[in-house]
């Protein structure tokens, strides 16, 4: 399920998003016609005795409420947004989303990090400040050959991977910076470096510890800058990193269990999953949820399971 990623030529595309413009965020858009044809109409410019009573608001209909689907509290809702604005309902101080990366041969499905981007990204505007995007950036003052042989060592476990994956964390961070949320890198130092060169055949292990410790760091450092109250951080990346209860052994590869203290318990821990790549393979078998999931059923619907508290899981509808 976990993987890793890498990005050195891109690290200006990105850095350059370090700065959000003031104020940035989704237009709203106003409607100039109505007022000026209520000031152009002969009825409303006659004075009258009695103010008119003013026309009823229209109210949005609710949304249906959402079918119960079995164990660990599953439930079913219409659109992956209504699953979604329930996730939210926590008010989380720290988001953190994994995913199950595309591999080869899915490129003709839309990856969780696309529909993450598309349909989940805009609600967030206004209520994130920042997005910590799980690619690194090689500082250049680093030894060059040290830098390579990482690169190698992630090669082999990204080989598998969908081509477009890295293009479309690029594509993510470009479009938090539009909507006014800003994007991150993890930066390692030449020292982590070092250390995942002298680590040998653990460098694999070596590198998860380090992505947990960076993005920890990161988001507490975000979390306590001065007016960050109130406002959302999101950490994107692989379904592992984020987990609030590690599996045993695991503990030192997420950094859940740090931003849940951190944020005194406001801490959501969601993970994106595309019906279509669901495989019956044990990596996916060894997942709680994986047992009272039946693909059959709720196929036009988005599937929400609730392991433990602070913990979903949401599988997108098929064909979406």
């Amino acid at each position: 399920m976990r993987t890793l990623r890498t990005l050195v030529a891109a690290t200006a595309l990105l850095t350059a998003c370090s700065k959000a413009p003031a104020g940035a965020g989704a237009p709203v858009a106003t409607s100039s016609a109505a007022a000026s044809s209520a000031a152009m109409s002969p009825v409303a410019a006659q004075p009258t005795s009695r103010a008119a009573a003013p026309p009823p608001t229209p109210q949005a209909a609710p949304s249906p409420a959402p079918a119960p689907c079995g164990a660990l509290g599953c439930l079913a809702f219409d659109t992956p947004a209504q699953a979604f604005a329930h996730v939210l309902q926590s008010d989380p101080r720290v988001l953190a989303v994994g995913e199950a990366h595309a591999q080869q041969g899915a490129e003709g499905v839309p990856s969780a990090t696309r529909r993450f981007t598309e349909l989940f990204l805009p609600a967030l505007a206004g209520r994130a400040s920042d997005l910590i995007v799980e690619l690194w950036a090689a500082d250049p003052r680093c030894n060059k050959e040290q830098v390579a042989r990482v690169e190698k060592e992630q090669k082999a476990v990204t080989q598998s991977q969908s081509a477009s994956n890295q293009g479309e964390f690029l594509a993510l961070g470009h479009e938090a910076k539009r909507l006014g949320v800003t994007p991150h890198l993890l930066v390692p130092s030449c020292e982590e470096y070092d250390a995942i060169v002298r680590a040998g055949p653990d460098a694999v292990t070596a590198m998860l510890e380090m992505i947990a410790r960076l993005t920890a760091a990161k988001a507490k450092a975000l979390l306590g800058r001065e007016g960050a109250a109130g406002k959302m951080v999101i950490a994107y990346g692989g379904a592992l990193h984020n987990d609030v209860a590690p599996r045993p052994g695991r503990e030192r590869w997420s950094f859940g269990p740090e931003l849940s203290a951190a944020t005194g318990g406001k801490y959501v821990e969601l993970d994106l999953i595309v019906r279509e790549l669901i495989k019956d393979s044990e990596s996916w078998r060894a997942l709680p949820w994986y047992p009272h999931f039946d693909r059959e059923q709720h196929r036009d619907k988005a599937v929400l399971f609730n392991p433990a508290p602070g913990s979903y899981v949401l599988i997108f509808p098929g064909g979406s």
